[in-house]
């Protein structure tokens, strides 16, 4: 294999790699609006700490309060621990 070759196939791998990270990344930010959806439904207007809260959350704990979100009879249930 010539170098050219090797440079294209280490392109074509990190083109993969970036479009793997971002299918990831958006699945996440898609995850979060849908819960600032349903927790809009549920409680009303969400307070700004509670946003920066699902911005800044993992896609784990995104899921969590996502699955608590009809059991929860408040904000603060929801994210709870």
């Amino acid at each position: 294999m010539t170098l050219a070759e090797k440079f294209d196939q280490w392109a074509k791998e990190y083109k993969q790699e970036g479009q793997q990270e971002g299918r990831k990344e958006g699945k996440k930010e898609g995850e979060a609006l849908v819960l600032q959806r349903l927790l809009s439904r549920r409680f009303g207007p969400l307070p700004p700490e509670v946003l920066a809260r699902i911005a800044s959350a993992s896609e784990e704990d995104i899921n969590q309060s996502v699955d608590r979100i009809l059991d929860a009879d408040c904000l603060e249930e929801v994210f709870r621990p």
